[in-house]
C-alpha cells in the first residue's frame, strides 16, 4: 500500500494539528498497544466524526511511510464529509424535496466514482456512504466521478440503519432497489422526498437494511444477465426520479 506524501499526517501531535485545521481524515491506522494520553481525545473526536480507525502491526505502517510515523498514521481525505442530519432540515428550509442516494457495501471504487457522477448531474442531495465496508474516497474515485466528488455532499455513518431511520423519520420515502424484489420501479411514486438503496453486486443489501425499506423494487431484466451493476442500476433509477419530478405532466 503506498498513499501519496501529501495524503498522510503521522504522529498523533501532527494529527491533532491537523484537526485544528480542519482537515477531513479517510482512515487512521493506529500501532498495536499504542498508547498516548491523547488517544481518549482523539477517540472522541473519531466518534463525533465517523472517522473509521484500525489497530494494525507496526509492520503495515512501516510500509505506508518510512518516516517516523510514532505508531500512529492518519490519510487526509481528498474531500469534506456532510452531515446527513445537519443537511436534511436545510433542504426542507429551502423548499426543496430531498433526494438521497443510500450505498450499502459499494466497495468497487469506479462503480462508486461512476454513482456519485450520475447523482451530482442529477441534482442528488447527497449520498450516504457506511464508515466500513465501502470504496475509499481516493484519487481513483475522484477521477472516475470526473471530479463530481468534489461538489456533491458525501455523508459518512457508524451506523448505517440508524441513518436510514432518520431519514424515514424525516419524511423521506425509502426504496431498496434489489433484483430479489417483486415489483418493478416503474410504480412508485417518487415525487415526494425519497431515499433510493442500493448495494454491491456480490453481497446486495444488507437484511437489516432491507427490513427498513417502504417498498423494495427491481429493474426488469429481458436478456440473459440478470442484473445491472449499481453504477448502471443507479442511473436508471436515479432518472426516473427526475423524470417524475421535472418533467411529467399533472
Amino acid at each position: 500500500m503506498q498513499e501519496k506524501k501529501n495524503q498522510l499526517v503521522y504522529g498523533i501531535h501532527s494529527i491533532f494539528e491537523a484537526i485544528k485545521a480542519e482537515k477531513h481524515f479517510e482512515k487512521i491506522f493506529i500501532k498495536k498497544g499504542f498508547k498516548s494520553e491523547l488517544l481518549g481525545e482523539l477517540f472522541r473526536y473519531l466518534k463525533e466524526n465517523t472517522v473509521p480507525y484500525q489497530y494494525v502491526p507496526v509492520e503495515k505502517l512501516n510500509r505506508i511511510t518510512r518516516k517516523n510515523h510514532q505508531g500512529i498514521i492518519a490519510l487526509v481525505s481528498d474531500i469534506e464529509y456532510t452531515n446527513i442530519e445537519k443537511l436534511i432540515p436545510l433542504i426542507y428550509e429551502r423548499g426543496e424535496i430531498p433526494f438521497v442516494l443510500v450505498l450499502d457495501s459499494v466497495t468497487d471504487i469506479r462503480n462508486f466514482g461512476a454513482v456519485s457522477r450520475t447523482a451530482e448531474c442529477a441534482g442528488v442531495d447527497a449520498i450516504v456512504i457506511p464508515d466500513r465496508g465501502s470504496a475509499q474516497i481516493n484519487s481513483d474515485a475522484i477521477k472516475t466521478s470526473s471530479g463530481a466528488l468534489y461538489s456533491i455532499s458525501i455523508c459518512r455513518t457508524s451506523n448505517l440503519a440508524g441513518t436510514v431511520r432518520f431519514l424515514r423519520d424525516s419524511g423521506l420515502q425509502i426504496i431498496a432497489v434489489t433484483e430479489k424484489a417483486e415489483d418493478v420501479f416503474y410504480g412508485v411514486d417518487f415525487t415526494s422526498p425519497v431515499a433510493l438503496v442500493l448495494g454491491a453486486e456480490d453481497k446486495g443489501i444488507k437484511k437489516e437494511i432491507l427490513k427498513l425499506a417502504d417498498k423494495s423494487v427491481k429493474i426488469p431484466m429481458f436478456g440473459s444477465i440478470g442484473s445491472l451493476n449499481v453504477s448502471a442500476a443507479a442511473s436508471v433509477i436515479i432518472y426516473e426520479v427526475i423524470r417524475q419530478r421535472k418533467f411529467r405532466k399533472n
